[in-house]
């Protein structure tokens, strides 16, 4: 089920952006063969829930036979995704080159951290590391203080992974006009510094600070911020539009004299400690049986084991639990073909036997190939 329905995917798995991008098309409907490494120790099922919805094969691409049966998988579907850092698949004997070769219409999907090229291109980083370079992490604080690395959402995930996958499902509607394949160079770098075009674009016009956590939409202004509540939990309002705010500033209880001070910034500090004020007195609870489904622009700091449970996620089914996992339902949402419900983790290494005989080996080289170590299938 799914619009992808049809599409074949080879995964070499990795981390971070990669496994989202091909749970992302495997969400929804592609047919997704992650090759996998043969695990260590325990050989049992994983929580990895970026693994969700896959058919796993074992192969060691250090040897030659390994990285032939890659290359069949390869010359027998729509998409490729890898990781690596520049250069690695090339030494495999997997890079583009090889891969178009069997297979000119595959469109070959690579995600590194700072691209294919540039003069950073070979070194190690993680997601804090790209996301500063792009002048995304400077904008995550408080005035004043430090930046604090979000976990993973702004460059990992929604600046490589959805943008990798928004770069393959462009390739696939190309190919079907022109009949080749391409490679796709996607980065966490790029796709942060894409994340953040709206707010480049407001401080080329002089309507965003260069100082983080003054902003209206950083923090800095009352009627967008967090607050903390009597129990200790939080809440959060995003009243910008007039009428909204105006609606926030009566139910809140707020003096009548903050709806002229709305877009006084030299009124903001003053504004906040009346609105911090006003949140103490109650729960989180309490605030959310008086403003919560208003137009005030209120809602709940949930937690993650809060956020499942909430009526709203609960009615859109945006959570689903698959082996005592709670996890997020595939998104986004299809009105005549519907992706299916979450599928489970997979084992490492559980379809090696049936993946194999899909692309042409017989039974006999299999077992060859199992016993000299190049595939391995759970037992």
């Amino acid at each position: 089920m799914g619009p992808l329905t049809g599409i074949s995917v080879v995964e070499f798995a990795g981390l971070g952006p990669g496994p989202f991008c091909a749970m992302m098309l495997a969400d929804l409907g592609a047919d997704v063969v992650r090759i996998d490494r043969r695990p260590g120790g325990s050989v049992a099922g994983g929580v990895d829930v970026l693994a969700r919805g896959r058919r796993s094969i074992v192969l060691d691409l250090k040897k030659p036979e390994g990285v032939d049966a890659a290359l069949r998988l390869a010359g027998t579907s729509d998409v490729l995704i890898e990781g690596f850092r520049p250069g690695v698949m090339e030494g495999l004997g997997l890079g583009p080159d090889a891969c178009l070769g069997r297979n000119p219409r595959l469109v070959y999907g690579r995600v590194t951290g700072w691209g294919q090229d540039g003069p950073l291109a070979h070194t190690a980083g993680h997601d804090i590391d790209y996301i500063a370079l792009t002048g995304v992490l400077h904008s995550i604080a408080r005035k004043g203080e430090r930046p604090v690395p979000p976990p993973g959402f702004v460059g990992d995930f929604g600046g490589a992974g959805m943008l990798l996958a928004f770069g393959i499902v462009c390739a696939l509607l190309e190919a079907r006009g022109s009949g080749k394949g391409q490679v796709i160079d996607a980065s966490v770098c790029d796709g942060s510094a894409l994340l953040a075009a709206l707010i480049y674009g407001w401080r080329s016009k002089g309507f965003w600070e260069k100082e983080a956590g003054v902003n209206m939409g950083d923090g800095g202004a009352p009627f967008y911020d967090t607050y903390r509540c009597a129990d200790g939990r939080y809440v959060a309002v995003g009243a910008i539009e007039p009428q909204f705010y105006r609606l926030l500033v009566e139910k809140a209880g707020l003096p009548e004299s903050a709806l002229d001070a709305q877009w006084d910034r030299e009124r903001w500090p003053e504004l906040k400690e009346q609105f911090a004020a006003v949140f103490r007195t109650r729960s989180r609870d309490q605030w959310c049986a008086s403003l919560e489904g208003t137009d005030a622009c209120f809602a709940p700091v949930l937690d993650l084991d809060e956020a499942p449970g909430h009526p709203h996620n609960r009615v859109r089914r945006t959570f689903a639990t698959v082996d005592g996992i709670v996890q997020p339902s595939p998104a986004p949402r299809f009105s005549r073909t519907p992706a299916a419900s979450c599928r489970p983790v997979g084992l490492v290494g559980g379809e090696t036997l049936s993946v194999l005989r899909s692309v042409g080996f017989d039974d006999e080289r299999i077992g060859r190939l199992i016993e000299q170590g190049v595939a391995w299938q759970h037992p």
